[in-house]
């Protein structure tokens, strides 16, 4: 007995007869010439004859450039959520809460704030 045997499924495939087609129908045409004659016009379309609009063309346009522009101001006013934003938030909270940073919410007069830079 040999170790491998196919299985059963592969075996039968080779009994399975496959019917023949009909070849005499696909000849049929063999003699004529497989390509259209060339106009001279993109897509058959007279070139000089003004274009007809078609019932779709408006609503995707309209459909298209204002998705487009919705997207574009939604995107724009998206918040951020970044990693680095939040570290330096977190960063500039802790250091106000350690007081080695002034608050940033409150109102310093401007020189308040020329005597923390100059340190005097």
């Amino acid at each position: 007995m040999p170790l491998l045997r196919p299985p059963p499924a592969l075996s039968q495939l080779s009994r399975i007869s496959v019917p023949r087609r009909n070849m005499s129908s696909d000849h049929a045409h063999a003699h004529e010439s497989p390509y259209d004659q060339p106009s001279g016009w993109f897509l058959n379309q007279d070139p000089s004859a003004p274009a007809k609009k078609e019932g779709w063309e408006g609503i995707m346009y309209w459909g298209f450039f204002g998705s487009l522009v919705v997207a574009s101001i939604a995107y724009a006013y998206k918040p951020d959520t970044s990693i680095q934003t939040w570290a330096l938030e977190e960063a500039r909270r802790r250091l106000e809460v350690e007081g080695i940073v002034p608050d940033s919410t409150k109102k310093i007069a401007i020189t308040e704030q020329l005597k923390t830079v100059s340190g005097k």
